[in-house]
């Protein structure tokens, strides 16, 4: 099936608006947005499409307050009205593979927070992997097992902030031909 123009637009629209967005109002998440979010992070590309990833979704409040204080950075959690945890089972990766679940996850991760502009949500990306203790925090809040690593945590909810989109701040002079 071939995007027409209109849909192709929209679509590169949304990579553009795509902003972090930490604060959020009280609407909650209804379970048919959630389940759109969640199938495109499953919808994600994988290394020999293993399709690693597993998502905890976490609503409860009194969990979103106690993952908002795992991290410095988190305490977007106290209002958000959903998280999703990102992680990768472990038991898949071997050899040549072992490294590829952080950018499966990634993947998964980026998915989920384009799908959430994509239906009127706002998301932020907090970071988890690689650090120890935060990691550690989190398996334990979330009684996550030892071969699931537990990758990235989303913060989504309705925005409650303006962002605005990515225009002349995306530098081109980043952009390389052929060679460095």
């Amino acid at each position: 099936m071939a995007f027409g123009k209109e849909k192709r637009m929209e679509a590169y629209d949304v990579l553009l608006n795509r902003r972090s967005i930490r604060k959020y109002t009280e609407q909650s998440v209804a379970p048919e947005i959630l389940e759109k979010i969640l199938k495109a992070g499953l919808a994600a590309p994988s290394a020999k499409n293993m399709q690693p990833w597993e998502f905890i979704v976490v609503t409860d409040r009194e969990m979103l307050d106690k993952l908002s204080e795992v991290r410095p950075f988190w305490k977007m959690l106290k209002q958000a009205p959903l998280a999703i945890v990102t992680l990768a089972d472990l038991r898949l990766y071997e050899g040549d593979k072992l490294g590829m679940y952080v950018q499966d996850c990634s993947a998964a991760t980026e998915n989920m927070l384009l799908a959430a502009e994509a239906l009127g949500l706002g998301g932020v990306w907090l970071g988890l992997y690689p650090r120890e203790e935060p990691i550690r925090d989190v398996r334990a809040l979330l009684s996550i097992p030892e071969e699931s690593m537990p990758i990235s945590v989303i913060s989504i909810g309705y925005p409650a902030e303006q962002r605005p989109a990515h225009g002349e701040d995306l530098s081109m002079a980043k952009v390389h031909y052929e060679k460095y």
